[in-house]
């Protein structure tokens, strides 16, 4: 097995982090568009997509309150998210049809989290060899859409299919 090691990632690891207000605190300030990426709501969680997705359709469900780990939500709160991811993988699958499905969440630093003070799961959309040479060498995703057209096509389906 032959290992290649990409300084690049390094140097985002070691990168101080500026103290910002957290983007998804942020999105859930503002209407929902495609400037902030929300697609929906509910009482306390929202779907939003991510703003530097995997593939087409990436998509994020977060709680309302700012809270670090699952553990810290209330279990109201935690079957609202799983009721959104269950209604966001029946519009990515009727807009995109994919093959299969990551779903998870990354609680820390260690665990890969983006966003270490507010805990959000992902739902990614994925096809029998949508990986290719292009993320891991060049450091570049590439994606069939910009993110305004996939933010158009689910929240288009999310609203035909689950009217408010």
């Amino acid at each position: 097995m032959k290992f290649i090691f990409s300084p690049w990632r390094m140097e985002y690891m070691l990168k101080e982090k500026p103290d910002t207000v957290c983007v998804f605190c942020d999105a859930l300030c503002h209407p929902d568009s495609p400037e902030n990426l929300v697609v929906a709501r509910s009482s306390r969680v929202f779907l939003i997509l991510n703003r530097y997705p995997y593939t087409s359709g990436h998509c994020m469900v977060v709680p309302n309150d700012h809270c670090a780990s699952l553990v810290d939500i209330d279990i109201d709160t935690c079957t609202d998210m799983m009721k959104i991811v269950n209604r966001s993988i029946q519009v990515i699958q009727e807009v995109y049809k994919p093959q299969g499905y990551n779903v998870g969440i990354n609680m820390g630093e260690a665990a890969g989290a983006g966003i270490l003070d507010h805990v959000h799961m992902h739902i990614v959309p994925r096809w029998s060899g949508d990986t290719n040479f292009m993320s891991s060498l060049a450091v570049t995703r590439v994606l069939p859409e910009t993110l305004d057209e996939t933010y158009a096509r689910i929240k288009r389906a999310w609203e035909k299919k689950f009217p408010a």
